[in-house]
């Protein structure tokens, strides 16, 4: 029996999906599986929209992009977590339009052949999208409409990968 191929050696794929309607978790992840046995472990993140901001209700959001320069800031972020862990496959699916609390915003899944290079390289990749992704995201609440700032946090969480923001 031979040794396992490592991951860089093995075809990797990588997928960006921004659309206004929703997404099903089963098959995204069928999709980015499909054809690598070598995958092992699948790690996913799911981002829905929250009731609740900054201690306001929030009735909506609405998120907009560029198109054509979001795909290619994302993939660009991808890229560098193929640089970074040894993963097999990412795909990210954003989500922009209007949505209803409890709506899925975003989902990040990675293939890797063990569990810790998934959970890194997804960890990695939401990190990215809070504070480098060109999406502009505004709030409905009780007091009017409002855009949504960067957080200090999220810059933070970016910043351990030895990244800078520049959101400041």
């Amino acid at each position: 029996m031979s040794a396992p191929e490592p991951a860089a050696s093995v075809q990797r794929r990588a997928s960006v999906s921004i659309r206004h309607e929703d997404f099903d978790l089963s098959a995204e992840v069928a999709a980015l599986r499909q054809g690598m046995p070598a995958v092992g472990a699948v790690c996913s993140f799911v981002g829905t929209v929250r009731d609740r901001n900054e201690g306001a209700s929030v009735a909506t959001m609405e998120l907009e992009h560029y198109p054509g320069m979001t795909e290619k800031a994302i993939e660009a972020m991808m890229e560098q977590a193929f640089a970074r862990f040894d993963i097999l496959g990412a795909r990210v699916v954003h989500r922009v339009g209007l949505l209803q609390p409890l709506d899925q915003i975003v989902l990040v899944a990675v293939s890797s052949m063990h569990r810790g290079e998934s959970f890194q390289a997804c960890e990695f990749l939401m990190d990215y999208l809070k504070t480098q992704a060109p999406f502009w995201k505004k709030e409905v609440t009780p007091a009017g409409a409002r855009w949504v700032d960067a957080r200090v946090s999220d810059d933070a969480a970016l910043a351990r990968w030895g990244i800078a923001s520049g959101n400041a």
